[in-house]
């Protein structure tokens, strides 16, 4: 069984790894190989609501293709990007093109969780929502959960007193991912398994079990 990389801005080396590369339409997109699994979205850093009806369209006509498997990352930020009454109507209409489309979402939040909660709740969103690289404290990460997020770890679990190793060892429903960072996915494994205190292939069985619960496979 292969490992999978739920998020990733690295372009996959390795057959053994099935991985999401994640691209935002605020940027050139690269010539794409129809046989890798994508995700497109408008980053909340970059995208603007002067330019949200252009970029939606662009945005609308890509995510149809069967390669984009999940629309983002898109989220909010507090700290970077358009002010937050423009990004929360920017990541409202991505919302309802996931939900169009019937495809997950890959959500960068910073400082936002509330927000982010509560335009879930107000538009009862139905597709998974993946909130990447969770790295809070464990009592967020167990209210996130139970109102139906889903969260991905990256390099924060190599910690072992870390907040998100606390949280990975009493759930299940997470994913890995690589995003930018340097550590491989092999060694994500390795470190989940381990704060898991399951076998390496039980956490691929697990893994590959919550993909398919969202639709990636």
């Amino acid at each position: 069984m292969q490992l999978l990389d739920i998020h990733t801005h690295k372009a996959a080396t390795n057959l053994e790894v099935v991985s999401i590369q994640s691209f935002s339409l605020t940027a050139p997109l690269p010539v794409i190989s129809a046989h890798q699994p994508i995700s497109v979205g408008l980053h909340p850093w970059y995208a603007t609501l002067q330019n949200l009806e252009e970029q939606l369209a662009v945005l609308t006509q890509i995510a149809q293709r069967p390669q984009v498997k999940m629309i983002g990352e898109c989220g909010l930020d507090r700290l970077k990007g358009e002010p937050l009454a423009n990004q929360l109507v920017i990541l409202e209409k991505q919302l309802a093109l996931a939900e169009k489309l019937n495809k997950p979402l890959i959500l960068h939040c910073v400082r936002c969780f509330d927000e982010l909660m509560a335009i879930k709740k107000r538009l009862n969103v139905q597709v998974p929502m993946v909130i990447h690289g969770f790295n809070k404290n464990a009592e967020l990460g167990q209210q996130l959960l139970d109102k139906g997020f889903w969260l991905s770890f990256g390099a924060a679990i190599l910690k072992p007193a870390a907040s998100a190793s606390q949280l990975l060892s009493v759930t299940d429903r997470f994913f890995l991912e690589t995003d930018e960072g340097g550590a491989d996915i092999a060694t994500l494994y390795e470190a989940a398994s381990n704060l898991k205190k399951s076998s390496l292939d039980e956490l691929k069985a697990l893994i590959f079990a919550n993909w398919k619960k969202i639709g990636l496979i």
